[in-house]
């Protein structure tokens, strides 16, 4: 599966007062977390900082399914993309130690990058330098799993023309980050690993928190799952490798709080390197983007890689630091955050109502079966069946169950996606991100 590609965390913007953060109904947060886990919603854990102290952590679901292994607060998650954060952090260091400019060439350092004489680093900071994505590359989840070298992931980089004019536009582009991170390596002459340790993670004493580590499988690190079929089934499992510093560090959320914290506190770059960091262009700051939440404000990142998906934000003005690490994701990401912070800063909220999905038999699945395809849809989709579970695969892409909704409508929460069959007209209508797309049974 792609790592790091996530949509902005999008909350409701309504100016309304709120209730101080340390009057905040914890037996209604814990009711909430514990519903989702209760109706296999989700599975992760939750830290909440308030002036630089824990005041709420919760671990539901499982660390390791197959093995029967609780989540618990040391248990630690790959975090995906809320990498960038820490490996901007690092260039940013190195920009307040003289050892590096912001306007400085790619040329630099990989000449045989397309338009390198014209990137920056800040460009590529920024996600405006242009360098195509290694996740875009049509055959990414033929070797995602598999170990590749710095000088491969150059190679690839190399082999492929600009998607854009650098600083035209800004588009998220994973090779900005992997480049960052041989960057650092190259300006401090250390393994990216040993600098984010003496940089970062030592000073803070983040010792559960570990970058480019495989997954030990035993029980203090969490695997990620997808659900369906009633069942948690084991995700794929990204070489750490291949996201190096664009998406390879494991921690808890308690530690992404302690790292935030002191991020926006000024103990890790100065203060105009921090306010060049919360500085947003066309979406995008250095390592961070800018969320709503009513009337608050919040910077940070968002993490995905295999069925992991992870969100960490600090709110400057409140001086509250939330960091969501899953590792089972059915509820949306998003809707898990504003139930998250509507109970935190006091906001009306109701718990949801979980409804069961509809079973259907082995039988009834078959009229749905098929090959569907439009000219208007990039990939074609192939429905089949697992048993009394239906099954939904694109073009290149891995497989995926599917949840019945009601007659003739199907659901894969992890990836908000809806799809509804015509069996009179043979057609299925494909529902994601506002995209709704009429396909055809070939």
């Amino acid at each position: 599966m792609r790592f790091l590609r996530n949509t902005l965390l999008v909350l409701a913007v309504v100016a309304i007062h709120h209730l101080p953060a340390q009057t905040f109904d914890q037996s209604k947060l814990d009711q909430f977390m514990e519903l989702i886990e209760s109706n296999d919603k989700g599975m992760g854990s939750l830290s909440i900082f308030q002036d630089g102290k824990e005041v709420y952590q919760k671990s539901i679901g499982y660390a390791n399914v197959e093995e029967d292994t609780k989540a618990t607060p040391t248990t630690t998650y790959r975090i995906g993309s809320i990498t960038k954060t820490f490996t901007a952090t690092l260039i940013m260091k190195l920009v307040d130690d003289g050892k590096l400019s912001l306007d400085q060439k790619l040329s630099d350092f990989y000449p045989d990058i397309a338009n390198a004489e014209e990137i920056t680093i800040d460009m590529m900071l920024r996600h405006r330098s242009g360098i195509f994505s290694l996740t875009d590359e049509p055959t990414y989840t033929q070797w995602m799993e598999s170990p590749i070298t710095k000088d491969e992931q150059i190679e690839k980089i190399s082999n492929y023309e600009a998607a854009f004019e650098p600083d035209s536009k800004a588009a998220y582009s994973n090779s900005n980050y992997i480049l960052l991170t041989f960057i650092v390596e190259e300006v401090s002459g250390k393994s990216f690993g040993e600098v984010l340790q003496k940089e970062i993670l030592k000073p803070l004493k983040l010792k559960l928190a570990s970058y480019e580590q495989p997954l030990k499988g035993d029980g203090t690190d969490a695997y990620s799952y997808f659900r369906g079929g009633g069942e948690w089934t084991m995700s794929t499992l990204t070489d750490p490798s291949v996201p190096r510093g664009a998406g390879s560090i494991n921690a808890t959320p308690t530690e992404l709080n302690v790292f935030l914290d002191a991020l926006f506190t000024g103990k890790l770059v100065s203060e105009k390197s921090l306010n060049t960091m919360m500085d947003i262009k066309d979406g995008f700051g250095i390592g961070m983007f800018q969320v709503p939440f009513y009337d608050k404000k919040a910077f940070g990142h968002t993490g995905g890689i295999d069925g992991f998906q992870s969100n960490a934000f600090y709110f400057p003005e409140e001086k509250v630091s939330l960091a969501y690490t899953g590792n089972g994701i059915v509820m949306p990401r998003n809707d898990i955050m504003i139930g998250v912070l509507s109970i935190y800063f006091g906001k009306e909220y109701e718990l949801p109502d979980f409804k069961p999905a509809l079973e259907l038999s082995s039988e009834e699945l078959d009229p749905y079966l098929g090959v569907y395809s439009s000219p208007t849809f990039p990939m074609k989709v192939t429905i089949s069946k697992d048993g009394t579970t239906l099954i939904g695969q694109a073009t290149g892409q891995s497989s995926f169950p599917l949840d019945a909704v009601e007659k003739d409508k199907f659901k894969f929460d992890q990836a908000g996606l809806v799809l509804e069959f015509d069996t009179t007209e043979n057609t299925m209508t494909l529902k994601q991100g506002g995209g709704v797309f009429v396909l055809s049974k070939e």
